[in-house]
């Protein structure tokens, strides 16, 4: 908090060198460079990290680029750039004197690798279905890797058919169609003939119940699979680690160099589509054999990772019972399965997230958003002691059938050891953590602060204070105004309400400024000063001569399960009150503040509350309501956020009909009488498009002030990771519309 204290009282007393300084502009988001993926070497010496930056793509467009980039610990030289013409995915050799990354080659990620020293980069490998997630074994011969198969893929390399029905009524699942293909023939030649269309794709046939990609229709399901390429000869060996057709996640070594651990479905699982449990499992590398390591009655669990002495994991663990609203603990386990796991963050009620071991095992660290930051935590392991197992594990593989019959990997919840060992704020609420790593000595953090989206941070483990050792962006925001945010609170029902209020970038005295209410997504989201993904939005409004008012009603993330739940059965009545008494509080306290010139904006659940709030409230004279849900009955069916349905009102539409209708915007279209602008994305199958057609064409036959803008080619993330031109083009007819009706010439 001291930082932006600090800047906005530089704002209050110096708004003459504010003025000299130059405005965010909308083409600035073709300056920012988000950095990601930090990895310190295993000698602690580098630390590499990928810079995502955005280039010209022809002579009118854009698009991204990943590249490595390495800085050293010691800040002996400036951070250098490793890869030209593309990487991501950066890991280190054992040695520490190699990193290991991605690069697309002809559509698939494949492997390469190159020298701290300098020189050419070189493939490793090729694997025809790509690469992702690759890691070094510890004894530096083999990388694990994984990537996505379809069911004829997994067959061919396995010989398997899936474990589950294929859901085709009056049909055999998995049929092999061994007649001739004959539209004309026998009912065996014509079933023939239509599977030959099938697998072209024309038509799709559908089964499946996540029948919804994010940008497309997926008719097949795909499994996530582990393969390990054997490094050791000249020839790269590719082996096949999990098999099935259920996919696996989180893939991690053993120290053995023979195993690893990883998350997968339950033994006794049906169609992957209907099954939200995950287990953890041990898998031979070798025979490919695997066995339960880890189930917990009523929790699903995920992100394994081990220990430096290769005796304990943690986990991430989220109960089955409280579907759409249970927070993500972080678990504990000894590998020998002689005692109880433990959940070391159940006191601490926040959902966390990117965990990661101290090289000694006193502690694990990760982040987890909170009032308005995400922070770096430190959860205490066996009260600050170095955790020893009851016993030496086996020097043989921890699936030897010795060890199955002492060792337990079922427990009930009740079982679950709860010592309620200190959890531990390691940076302030003001930042916010992304990507990070450890070293015995340093932590390295990419960090985002009001004064920069994005820069590597380094700091001692005490973390007193930290510094800057890159300047991606600080170099072209030398000379930019920003407008600094200030906290406020209120107090609505039984619910402390935060929110900040950020000024005009640049104020004339005496004069007022319109206000924007923006409001965040999810619903489970949060905003505040460390939120990168509208940092250049929020500055360019704001240089623009807006004030702007964000909040984190009820719903939101960062603020405890109790809080998180409060919206249950109510998106639009509870929500809306907390947005609104944020904006009242500022019009009254705010002498800036043009009360008659509001306006309000949000996307994707936001875009569903602003609807909300104008078929409800009159105050604002524009509204823009982006990638929105306006009818939740319809969301049930062309989401593939659709559980949200359920799990947050209690039933499906035929059972919360009643509930979901007073809850839809669509209810309530004619009472929207605000200038609505309607943006939405052509291939956005996250909330569906028919949404925004159906509002759209409801204001239209009203004859209701509203206008429509549809994006080709982009999905549900168009503000964040679209086309960079379409997300200037969005900033820009938002800015354009609220200056028709707030504007200075309105």
């Amino acid at each position: 908090m001291r930082i932006l204290l600090i800047g906005f009282c530089f704002f209050a007393t110096s708004v003459t060198a504010q003025i000299e300084r130059e405005p965010i502009l909308a083409t600035d988001l073709l300056k920012i460079q988000q950095l990601g993926s930090v990895t310190a070497a295993p000698n602690g010496r580098y630390v590499a990290y990928t810079v995502r930056s955005i280039i010209p793509d022809g002579d009118d467009d854009y698009r991204y680029q990943s590249e490595i980039w390495m800085a050293a610990a010691d800040r002996s030289e400036p951070p250098k750039q490793m890869t030209y013409g593309g990487g991501n995915s950066p890991v280190w050799h054992p040695d520490s004197e190699r990193i290991t990354f991605l690069r697309s080659v002809e559509g698939n990620s494949q492997v390469f690798e190159i020298s701290i020293y300098g020189g050419e980069a070189r493939q490793l490998f090729s694997f025809e279905h790509g690469v992702s997630e690759p890691q070094w074994s510890p004894d530096g011969e083999n990388i694990l890797f994984s990537t996505t198969l379809s069911r004829d893929e997994v067959l061919e390399l396995t010989g398997i058919t899936p474990e589950w029905s294929q859901e085709r009524p009056g049909r055999s699942s998995w049929e092999d169609h061994t007649a001739e293909a004959n539209p004309d023939g026998e009912l065996a030649n014509v079933r023939a003939w239509l599977d030959k269309n099938r697998r072209d794709a024309n038509p799709r046939l559908l089964n499946r119940l996540n029948f919804q990609g994010e940008l497309d229709l997926s008719p097949e399901y795909r499994s996530r699979h582990y393969f390990v390429a054997n490094l050791a000869g000249d020839d790269p060996e590719i082996k096949m680690v999990t098999t099935g057709h259920y996919s696996f996640s989180g893939a991690t070594w053993l120290l053995d160099n023979r195993q690893i651990v990883v998350s997968g479905y339950p033994e006794t699982a049906g169609h992957p589509d209907r099954e939200q449990d995950r287990d953890l499992f041990l898998v031979d590398i070798e025979s490919s054999r695997k066995r339960l390591l880890l189930d917990i009655g009523g929790y699903r669990l995920t992100s394994p990772i081990v220990s430096p002495s290769g005796r304990f994991i943690t986990f991430q663990a989220s109960s089955l019972t409280d579907p759409g609203y249970a927070q993500s603990e972080l678990g504990y386990f000894a590998i020998d399965g002689l005692s109880p796991p433990e959940m070391l963050t159940l006191d601490f009620d926040r959902s966390i997230r990117s965990v990661k071991w101290s090289h000694d095992e006193w502690f694990v660290y990760f982040t987890a958003p909170s009032e308005g930051g995400v922070p770096l935590y430190r959860a205490s392991v066996n009260e600050g002691r170095p955790a020893l197992p009851t016993v030496e594990p086996p020097t043989d593989s921890l699936l030897v059938d010795s060890l199955a019959q002492s060792a337990r990997s079922f427990f009930y919840r009740g079982e679950l050891l709860h010592r309620g060992l200190p959890v531990t704020q390691m940076t302030e609420n003001s930042r916010g953590i992304g990507s990070y790593d450890i070293t015995t000595a340093m932590a390295y953090m990419v960090t985002t602060q009001v004064l920069n989206p994005s820069e590597l941070h380094a700091s001692s483990m005490d973390f007193e204070s930290s510094t800057a050792i890159t300047a991606h962006n600080s170099g072209w925001l030398q000379n930019k105004a920003l407008s600094f945010p200030a906290e406020y609170r209120l107090q609505r029902d039984t619910l402390s309400l935060q929110y900040w209020v950020m000024p005009p970038t640049f104020q004339a005295p005496g004069q007022t400024y319109p206000l924007l209410v923006a409001i965040h997504g999810g619903p489970a989201s949060m905003w505040g000063p460390g939120e990168a993904t509208m940092w250049h939005e929020f500055q360019f409004l704001t240089a623009q001569g807006y004030g702007l008012v964000y909040s984190n009603p009820r719903g939101s993330g960062g603020y405890g399960h109790a809080f998180r739940r409060a919206n249950y059965q109510d998106w639009g009545v509870g929500p809306a009150g907390d947005v609104l008494a944020a904006a009242s509080e500022v019009t009254r306290r705010t002498r800036w503040v043009n009360a008659d010139r509001q306006v309000v904006a949000g996307g994707s659940y936001a875009g569903y509350l602003t609807a909300w709030i104008v078929s409800q409230d009159q105050r604002f004279k524009a509204a823009v309501a982006q990638r929105g849900v306006y009818d939740l009955s319809t969301f049930f069916g062309e989401g593939n956020a659709w559980r949200l349905v359920p799990n947050h009102f209690g039933g499906f539409p035929w059972e919360a009909g009643v509930l979901l209708r007073a809850n839809s915007p669509i209810t309530f279209v004619d009472q929207i009488h605000t200038p609505l602008l309607i943006m939405h994305a052509d291939n956005d199958l996250r909330t569906g498009v028919i949404q925004s057609e159906v509002l759209y064409k409801s204001l239209k036959a009203l004859e209701r002030p509203v206008e429509y803008v549809r994006y080709p080619n982009a999905g549900h993330n168009l503000s964040r990771t679209g086309n960079p031109k379409q997300r200037i083009d969005r900033l820009l007819r938002i800015w354009e519309f609220m200056e028709r009706h707030v504007g200075s010439g309105s």
